[in-house]
């Protein structure tokens, strides 16, 4: 059994990942609570993200922490234009329509990404790359904790913005009840669009944070999407302070995992929470029955 000095450190890299983990959960909760919609594009999208800090920093010279001025706001432009152009009129049919379109969306995406970038695995040179933090005696990344704390001051942003402004509460009146909100005025398909543009945004928060230490391919989505939909489930749909418990639990599990069964089976301990939590409790964490 491994001892403290190399378990602490373990679970501090799960919650610095885990906290990635579920700010990009939480775009997927956000988009699911409101749209009530499984966007099978939440992955492709993330590339998107990604590809554009990276092309920012190698093109300009932009530091991707910098780029969390354009990024975002790039990203929820995005978003918002994917909602009203394609994703809003594909939600007026049959379920089945929306998600074949966010699946062909996503589909179209990376075959974009694979015909213009190629597959080649990009990485960019950040002067503090291999710099550390002690913390509790283990020496942590520093990327991996500003990611941590990025990761959290976007989530307490995204919480005071849904719960202390108009906009905020307009997206949770629409998400309890559309009819209702429909008569006391407010524009509902404008609120989808800002609530999939920000649920896009945190992605581009996500992206920024995550390239000093990751790599970026037209494929890299696929390995973070999996993981956001077993957090959405595991913290309860539509869950905003599930999604963020699933993710910081589903990141120490996995590097916990890691440790004992090695880097390339760590994942394997993800999907054993999940099938428990599933047979206890099938609503999730903070879930609540319909």
């Amino acid at each position: 059994m491994p001892d403290s000095a190399i378990l602490i450190p373990s679970i501090l890299n799960g919650l610095t990942m885990g906290a990635l983990y579920a700010l990009i959960a939480l775009g997927l909760t956000l988009i699911y609570g409101v749209l009530h919609i499984i966007n099978f594009a939440h992955g492709a999208l993330l590339m998107v993200g990604l590809y554009a800090a990276y092309f920012l920093n190698a093109r300009f010279g932009i530091d991707p922490y910098v780029a969390l001025l354009i990024v975002p706001p790039l990203m929820f432009a995005l978003g918002y234009a994917l909602q009203r152009g394609i994703i809003g009129r594909a939600s007026h049919g049959r379920d089945e329509n929306i998600l074949l379109a966010t699946l062909g969306l996503a589909i179209v995406i990376e075959n974009l990404a694979l015909y213009f970038f190629r597959s080649d695995t990009r990485t960019i040179d950040v002067p503090y790359a291999f710099e550390t933090v002690s913390v509790l005696g283990a020496f942590i990344p520093l990327p991996k904790v500003v990611a941590f704390f990025g990761a959290l001051v976007t989530a307490a942003f995204l919480w005071l913005f849904m719960s202390r402004t108009a906009t905020g509460r307009a997206i949770r009146a629409i998400s309890k009840e559309r009819k209702g909100a429909e008569l006391v005025g407010i524009d509902t398909e404008h609120i989808y669009g800002l609530s999939f543009g920000l649920g896009i945004a945190c992605l581009g928060v996500a992206a920024c944070l995550l390239l000093p230490t990751y790599y970026v391919t037209p494929q890299v989505g696929e390995g973070f999407i999996l993981i956001a939909f077993t957090i959405v489930v595991l913290g309860g749909m539509g869950s905003f302070i599930g999604a963020l418990l699933g993710g910081l639990i589903i990141g120490v599990v996995e590097a916990v995992s890691g440790l004992y069964l090695g880097e390339s089976l760590g994942q394997i301990g993800i999907f054993v929470i999940f099938i428990l939590v599933l047979l206890f409790r099938p609503t999730g964490l903070l879930g609540h029955k319909v």
